[in-house]
């Protein structure tokens, strides 16, 4: 769970965007959040965010701190403010609007 893309890298910059998603384990929901938010991540945000997928069964301290009373539950910690969306992320519309996104025009209709 400590991966970062590019630690070393003198071409990366901060991340314009970074999130904090908070799942329990294998889990049906935490499985669709984990797939949600990283397709949501790599069409509008590609290469600018950078995404911490942390299970609270294996790190119950990261959640104890962080107040994290239902999972899963994504924390957009960057920009500001601040925001906390908790479930599997499935409704893009809400996702995007939370992390200030523009919703952008799906070519095949079927975005919801």
């Amino acid at each position: 769970m400590e991966a970062t893309e590019s630690e070393e890298s003198p071409i990366s910059a901060e991340p314009d965007y970074v999130l904090h998603l908070y799942i329990t384990g294998a889990t049906p929901n935490s499985t669709r959040a984990v797939r949600n938010i990283k397709e949501i991540c790599e069409q509008y945000l590609k290469g600018r965010y950078e995404l911490l997928i942390v299970d609270i069964y294996q790190q119950p301290n990261l959640a104890q701190r962080e107040q994290i009373i239902a999972a899963p539950t994504l924390i957009k910690r960057y920009p500001l403010p601040v925001r906390r969306l908790v479930g599997d992320l499935s409704q893009r519309e809400q996702v995007l609007a939370a992390l200030q996104l523009p919703l952008l025009p799906n070519p095949d209709g079927a975005n919801e």
